[in-house]
């Protein structure tokens, strides 16, 4: 009797309590993965999907890159999504460490450091689509930036390049993401013990050897997180370098846009594939820097 109480008070076996969630993940998760590799493989059609095998699909996108002299257009492409990747996650790495260093360690009033973040997050009240288009008379030829340098007569004419370029799309992917690098920068920063900060302060310590040898390594695992968040959303988006370029910029995820609006699947699907086996490898690159499972 006593056993049979013990049990019912433990609950159901871990393995039951583990089931819905489980099912879930496979369902949501492991099964369209499993679709998107299958049809990968399926020959391509113009009207139908036609279940098959062959790798015609991987030879296509791979097509004239054994020339290293000149990339193919998958490397070039490839390429180009990297950098906006690389940038992107550079500049909002500088702007979220910045503003989650002054909410954790300037903001002394926590219903201060609240107000403050809740401003931070007042961009993500609208689309995103909303907050792109929101550059435009801002960064146009005849934009309120253009006037404002035509008028102060530092150009002789509007500058072309603010919009529909590599560098509005930059600008457009920080405004969207650094939000995704600051919050688990501050999140990190809050759990730092500020007795480290004193200990450093009596060993003689400048700002900058604290900031550099207790709060940077202290907040690796915010860093990493948030990196993760900013490159694996950089390299699949589509809709920023589309509406930001003026669709004159190619990217992976615009790519698989493309075919899949083409109906193209076998060959979208095969692209997703790399493109996963890309972010799947930068971010077991980034795992290595830091045990997150014993971080976290």
């Amino acid at each position: 009797m006593s056993k049979v109480l013990v049990n019912l008070r433990a609950g159901p076996a871990a393995w039951l309590q583990a089931l819905p969630f489980g099912a879930v993940f496979l369902f949501f998760f492991i099964a369209p993965l499993l679709l998107i590799g299958a049809v990968s493989f399926w020959p391509t059609s113009d009207y139908e999907l036609i279940p098959g095998f062959t790798f015609q699909n991987y030879i296509s996108i791979f097509d004239g890159c054994s020339n290293f002299a000149e990339p193919c257009t998958t490397l070039r492409t490839y390429w180009s999504t990297l950098q906006f990747s690389l940038l992107t996650w550079g500049f909002s790495l500088v702007i979220g460490f910045t503003i989650a260093y002054f909410l954790a360690f300037h903001v002394r009033s926590p219903g201060m450091q609240t107000l403050l973040f809740v401003l931070c997050t007042i961009p993500f009240w609208t689309s995103n689509v909303i907050r792109m288009i929101s550059w435009v008379p801002l960064l146009g030829r005849n934009g309120l930036v253009n006037q404002g340098l035509v008028g102060l007569g530092l150009v002789d004419q509007p500058v072309e390049w603010l919009l529909f370029s590599q560098f509005s799309v930059v600008l457009a992917f920080v405004h969207l993401y650094t939000m995704f690098m600051l919050v688990p920068i501050f999140n990190s920063m809050m759990r730092i013990d500020r007795a480290l900060l004193e200990a450093a302060d009596d060993c003689g310590a400048s700002g900058w050897q604290t900031l550099w040898n207790v709060i940077i390594p202290l907040s690796r695992t915010g860093i990493v997180i948030g990196s993760i968040f900013v490159i694996t959303i950089v390299m699949g988006d589509f809709v920023t370098v589309g509406v930001m370029g003026g669709q004159q910029i190619a990217s992976v995820g615009k790519i698989i846009q493309v075919q899949t609006s083409y109906l193209q699947f076998p060959l979208a699907a095969a692209n997703a594939v790399v493109l996963l086996a890309v972010v799947l490898m930068i971010i077991v690159a980034l795992t290595r820097m830091v045990d997150l499972r014993k971080e976290l």
